[in-house]
């Protein structure tokens, strides 16, 4: 049976992933395919290369983001994104997606034409790197003369690479939407950061059909994006809540 793992942009949510697809393999689902954007990408990435989900979560708890030697000069964001290559390059040796154990899927945008690009063939460490440069902190990265930032700009939940080509398909929606009230709402930019938020959040849910099971820890609204500190306890919520939800789901 082929079975398909979407997994969402998320930011530091995207430590959630980890902590599904342990509960997922301790009751016996594994991947074939999978398709990932940002964080989605690099777990989905290093899970289709058979990391194991320990050494993914370490993966995400020692990577030096905001380091001074990872900033960018002269170049439009303030972390440089060329300078993570090294970090994938010790888990992806051979830089190729035809190398993975696993059909891998990953979006980026194209910053320039404002358009969708599925990666999923040919060099593999760009892509990953690309799919989660989130805009205005981490510089394009230019792949093949055109330049990509976030997936998760135009497609959060990359459900589509995957609708023809698996029996079925299983999402993790890391990205929740928050809880506002009117009283939050105080300058005009916070207005425009909500609706930016609430059309990224209707695409995904929009999706949701397309899924045989959705796993979408809604607790995640207690952690941000850049919640480095809290990888564990997020990590650790989407196993739990993707355990409780495998009790009453069989694949087959």
């Amino acid at each position: 049976m082929k079975i398909g793992l979407v997994l969402s942009g998320g930011g530091a949510r995207g430590a959630a992933h980890i902590g599904a697809i342990r509960a997922l393999e301790e009751k016996g689902i594994f991947a074939t395919h999978i398709s990932g954007t940002s964080s989605g990408a690099i777990v989905g990435a290093l899970y289709a290369n058979d990391v194991p989900y320990m050494e993914i979560l370490n993966f995400f708890k020692t990577i030096p983001i905001f380091r001074p030697n990872r900033y960018a000069f002269n170049k439009p964001g303030f972390i440089d994104s060329e300078n993570f290559y090294g970090d994938l390059k010790a888990y992806f040796p051979d830089d190729d997606f035809a190398v993975l154990k696993k059909s891998l899927y990953i979006t980026a945008t194209d910053i320039i034409k404002g358009t969708l690009k599925i990666f999923s063939k040919g060099q593999l460490i760009k892509p990953i790197i690309a799919s989660a440069s989130f805009p205005g902190l981490f510089t394009p990265t230019q792949i093949n003369g055109s330049y990509y930032v976030d997936g998760g700009t135009l497609n959060n939940f990359p459900v589509e690479p995957l609708v023809a080509k698996c029996d079925k398909i299983i999402g993790v929606y890391v990205n929740p939407l928050e809880k506002m009230s009117i009283q939050d709402l105080k300058h005009s930019y916070t207005v425009v950061e909500r609706a930016y938020k609430i059309k990224v959040a209707g695409e995904s849910l929009n999706k949701f059909s397309s899924c045989d099971l959705i796993i979408y820890p809604e607790e995640l609204i207690n952690y941000g994006i850049f919640d480095m500190k809290n990888i564990d306890a997020i990590y650790q919520l989407g196993y739990l809540t993707t355990k409780k939800l495998l009790e009453n789901f069989k694949i087959s």
